[in-house]
């Protein structure tokens, strides 16, 4: 026998180290050429290792979580001293509609508190028991094993007062056991996406002072003229999002300083033409944000189709890289969810996001009388290093404008 080092191969060009989050082997299992060893994460991309020969496998690189270079071991495996020289193991893209749930953090299993049942009485046996007519449709009404209940009358019959006392001692048990103090604790490991999730944010919050700007729109007309043009049956069904993105690329033809990446270590704010607007979505594994390209150079139905395939892309965990990179400026929704007003976390080094919160029928005075109106708030961030209050307040309320006179959104200066 031989031992064959299968190494982590080149992932991704210009990519120097990969996070490992799943094994689909453990020391000792018998693999065959092709089948998947494990999965490795870089920029929120993950791939699967094949095994390159049959084999045994002796050893492992780490644990979920461990960051390992490329290049180095991945696997060694036990060949037949006859298997041919070492060749250059291929990776896969990772079948990650299938292994979603693997991307989750690997927690240990808890130990909970024993819950405590009703003992048996002193007296139980396995015999039938003793007992009245009544007292027996008495227990079975009240779903009481007569067994468990000691009998305090002559041969251990059962009475009425045992079944009493018996019904007591169970509520106390009972009782007992559902304010009982819970101690154990639940260690749960950030991996993969979760951890990707968690730097970026970390990064966002520690180097951007955030300025928060939150305002009411009345999306009536707006969700009336959705309702009409997805009546006429066009494909892809419109959401709120398309009309959105198209006001936004107006918004920014006034003020395109918000379109931005700011480049805090250098100083230089780095002002795009072309509107990418990066749409949070939540998948079974975390938050990704899928990028809508040149927004600016699509319409209602063309940003709701692109929309639409990368959102599901995301989710089936099929999005390449080049999807989920390259946004001017982010979209973040909660859907029906969406509570009336958040404080969203700028996606670093951009300079805004926009939150779009649910949509409500709210109460509305038009002047001489409170009427039904469709209400939905926008609550957006800025960064307060190169976007004053002002500028963020003047950018909201030009989506206002549109968003509230839809007409508007059709017509391009």
């Amino acid at each position: 026998m031989a031992e064959r080092t299968v190494k982590l191969p080149d992932v991704g060009e210009g990519i120097a180290e990969a996070e490992l989050v799943e094994w689909h082997v453990k020391v000792g299992d018998l693999v065959r050429e092709d089948a998947p060893l494990g999965a490795v994460m870089t920029d929120m991309a993950t791939v699967e290792i094949p095994s390159p020969v049959d084999g045994e496998v002796v050893w492992l690189a780490g644990k979920v979580g461990d960051v390992l270079a490329i290049g180095s071991d991945f696997v060694r495996l036990k060949v037949d001293a006859k298997t041919e020289a070492s060749t250059e193991t291929k990776p896969r893209p990772s079948r990650t509609a299938d292994r979603s749930a693997s991307l989750a953090p690997v927690a240990e299993p808890a130990v909970m508190a024993p819950r405590r049942q009703p003992a048996a009485s002193p007296g139980a046996t396995t015999d039938k028991p003793l007992a009245s007519p009544a007292v027996r449709l008495r227990a079975r009404e009240g779903g009481i094993e007569l067994h468990r209940v000691h009998g305090s009358g002559p041969a251990g019959r059962i009475t009425h007062d045992d079944l009493d006392a018996y019904l007591a001692q169970s509520a106390g048990d009972r009782d007992a056991t559902r304010f009982e103090a819970r101690t154990a604790v639940q260690d749960i490991r950030i991996v993969g996406l979760r951890r990707r999730i968690a730097e970026k944010m970390s990064i966002a919050s520690a180097r951007i002072p955030h300025i928060s700007y939150i305002e009411e729109i009345d999306v009536t007309a707006l969700e009336d003229l959705r309702a009409k043009l997805n009546a006429k049956g066009r494909k892809p069904k419109l959401t709120l999002l398309p009309f959105l993105m198209r006001v936004m690329v107006h918004a920014i033809a006034e003020q395109p300083n918000l379109n931005a990446l700011f480049d805090d270590e250098s100083g230089i704010v780095h002002q795009h033409a072309a509107v990418h607007i990066g749409v949070a979505t939540q998948t079974e594994t975390g938050l990704m944000v899928p990028v809508v390209r040149h927004v600016d150079a699509r319409n209602i139905w063309d940003c709701a189709a692109e929309l639409a395939r990368l959102a599901e892309a995301a989710r089936a965990g099929t999005a390449t890289r080049e999807e989920l990179i390259g946004s001017t400026i982010t979209i973040t929704s909660l859907g029906a969810m969406g509570g009336l007003a958040t404080t969203p976390i700028i996606n670093h080094p951009e300079v805004a996001i926009i939150g779009v919160n649910k949509i409500a029928i709210r109460p509305h005075w038009d002047g001489t009388a409170f009427v039904p109106r469709k209400m939905m708030n926008l609550s957006s961030s800025f960064d307060h290093r190169v976007i004053d209050g002002w500028d963020a307040a003047q950018f909201v309320q030009r989506i206002k404008t549109e968003l509230e006179t839809p007409a508007l959104i059709f017509i391009d200066s």
